[in-house]
C-alpha cells in the first residue's frame, strides 16, 4: 500500500472513530436492572429517598445551570401508568402559544433489551410541581427542555428525566440514548 494512502485511511479511521458514540463508562445497578453510565455524567448523592440515581450533566455554551438527570424507581406495581406519568410530566410545562404541552410533545415507544420503554421530548417553560413538603415546588425556568425514558421491567417500571437549559440538554441528548439503550435486566446469579 503506498504511503500516502495509508496515512489517508489512517485519519479517516481516527475521525469515524472520534466521532459517533460517547464514551460510555461503567456499569451500575439500579435494583433490577443495570445501565451504562456515561463517563461524562457527574453521579450525586440522590436528593430524595425517592431517587434510585441522580447524574449532573454539565452546562454548556451560554447555559447558565446544568442539566440533572434523576432515576426513579418505586418498586412493582408502583409509581403509575405509563399514561399517568406522561400526563403530569406535560403539565410541568407550559408553552409560549399557550397550547398543551401534550400537543407538541414527542413521545415514542421502543424495546430495549426485552422491555418496552416509553420515550418524552418536551421543551418550554418548566414548572415542576410539588412533590410534598420536603420537595416544594421550584420558580418557573424558561427556555428548558426534557427528555424522558419509562422502562417496564419485570420487578417494576423505573423512571428516567432529563430536565435542564435546552443547549445543554441537546448536547448531552445522543449520551441520554444510548443511556437508555445499555438499560438491562440485571441478571442473577447461579
Amino acid at each position: 500500500m503506498r504511503p500516502g494512502l495509508r496515512i489517508a485511511l489512517l485519519l479517516c479511521s481516527v475521525i469515524v472513530l472520534g466521532c459517533g458514540e460517547p464514551e460510555m463508562g461503567n456499569l451500575q445497578g439500579l435494583g433490577a436492572i443495570t445501565v451504562r453510565v456515561p463517563a461524562a455524567w457527574k453521579s450525586e448523592e440522590p436528593s430524595s429517598g425517592m431517587r434510585k440515581a441522580q447524574y449532573l450533566l454539565a452546562k454548556q455554551g451560554e447555559d447558565k445551570e446544568d442539566a440533572t438527570l434523576v432515576v426513579f424507581y418505586f418498586g412493582p406495581s408502583q409509581g403509575g401508568s405509563v399514561k399517568a406519568n406522561l400526563a403530569r410530566w406535560f403539565g410541568q410545562f407550559q408553552q409560549p402559544d399557550g397550547r398543551d404541552s401534550e400537543a407538541v410533545a414527542q413521545v415514542s415507544s421502543r424495546e430495549v433489551s426485552g422491555m418496552p420503554v416509553t420515550l418524552v421530548d418536551v421543551s418550554g417553560t418548566y414548572a415542576p410541581s410539588a412533590m410534598g413538603p420536603m420537595a416544594p415546588a421550584s420558580s418557573p425556568r424558561n427556555g428548558y427542555r426534557m427528555l424522558a425514558a419509562i422502562v417496564e421491567s419485570p420487578a417494576g417500571s423505573y423512571y428516567f428525566k432529563l430536565t435542564g437549559p435546552e443547549g445543554t440538554v441537546d448536547h448531552w441528548s445522543d449520551s441520554f440514548s444510548h443511556f437508555v439503550d445499555s438499560i438491562k435486566e440485571k441478571q442473577t446469579g447461579g
